[in-house]
């Protein structure tokens, strides 16, 4: 949903005389790939292709301690991999052992084949993939169960495992809550019409209205360009956009210049595939977890906005349940203030992970 806005400022910092801008890559990225190396005894540092769903889909494991919990992450988008904030979120790593992987439609994974080796391209068979990655993991590690954390796109999967598989999943937790009710929940769409309204945006602010606000109604290019008029005038937002994604991409050491285009290319390629998600309503998909279920959201996020999700978190029933706001957080909260994260989990989730790994 975002891909035409990260191009667009890519290219405007490519304005930069191109000898200077990509000597200034090569150091940034130098330098994270040191911030990156694991030297414990007992860390592990493994990436690579393995067969999930019928084609190869990209696994990175890291963390310093195996003795700590493992989280199985399930990224947003679709088509927008984790993988690119490996280096500011590397102090998760010092309390937990990260599982990211690139979805189909994806970062590696759409790279290895391209749009015609993807397969299918659904909820249901992301929901499949999920679980089969989460018993690779369980085998790989010798865990009986992970905790899931998910983020923005992720969560509207991540919210199916947790209800469906408390046997493999330790708790939940969601970032950037996606609580979709069929399509009818407009608060975040009143939002952008008000903020429209007041810049004087009558162009944008037609093309809003003559969508409607029903989200279920709309078609993959209509969502979208509400994705991108959201992004583009919420200041916050656009800030991120700017600051922590964009930045994570030119910058990140696991990624050639020829695999950041092909990022975009996956991103491109999935946005078609987000609407089938607008249209689940979560109550009726259910409110009864049988596992801890925690949603940490970023107070002023336009995209997603705490008011829904703190709602549905409200109706929820669970063994232990704690919902919190990231301060000074739009969209991608718990990569703009990683630290704020990390203490939620180490002060409100890790607690409840009373069990500690058994070793097969």
């Amino acid at each position: 949903m975002l891909t035409t806005i990260v191009l667009a400022a890519i290219v405007a910092a490519a304005a930069a005389p191109v000898a200077g801008l990509l000597g200034h890559r090569q150091l940034r990225r130098a330098a994270n790939a040191k911030r990156l190396r694991i030297t414990t005894t007992n860390g592990i540092d493994e990436s690579g292709f393995i067969r999930i769903g019928g084609i190869d889909q990209w696994i990175s494991i890291r963390g310093d301690d195996l003795r700590n919990p493992v989280i199985v992450e399930v990224h947003g988008g679709p088509g927008a991999s984790n993988l690119v904030f490996a280096p500011r979120t590397r102090g998760w790593e010092k309390h937990f052992t990260i599982v990211r992987w690139d979805m189909r439609g994806a970062g590696k994974t759409f790279g290895r084949t391209a749009p015609d080796g993807q397969g299918e391209m659904s909820l249901e068979r992301w929901y499949r993939d999920a679980l089969e990655v989460t018993e690779h993991v369980r085998a790989r590690l010798g865990v009986e169960k992970v905790l899931l954390v998910a983020n923005s796109f992720g969560t509207v999967v991540g919210l199916r495992l947790a209800r469906n598989h408390p046997q493999l999943y330790s708790g939940y937790v969601g970032a950037d809550q996606n609580i979709n009710a069929g399509g009818h929940n407009h608060s975040a769409y009143n939002a952008l019409v008000s903020r429209l309204q007041q810049a004087g945006k009558r162009k944008e602010l037609a093309t809003v209205t003559d969508m409607g606000a029903d989200k279920s109604a709309w078609s993959a290019e209509q969502l979208a360009e509400y994705n991108r008029l959201v992004v583009t005038t919420d200041p916050l937002t656009y800030d991120t956009i700017k600051t922590v994604v964009i930045r994570s991409l030119w910058f990140s050491p696991l990624h050639t210049l020829g695999e950041l285009r092909t990022y975009f290319k996956g991103m491109t390629f999935s946005e078609r595939f987000a609407p089938e998600a607008v249209t689940i309503d979560e109550w009726t998909e259910g409110t009864a977890f049988d596992i801890p279920l925690f949603i940490f959201q970023g107070d002023q996020d336009a995209l997603t906005p705490p008011e829904p999700a703190k709602r549905f978190f409200d109706d929820v029933t669970a063994p232990v349940k704690h919902f919190a706001l990231i301060e000074g957080a739009s969209h991608f909260a718990s990569f703009r203030h990683p630290d704020q994260f990390l203490d939620l989990m180490l002060t409100k989730v890790r607690p409840t992970l009373t069990a500690p790994p058994t070793h097969r």
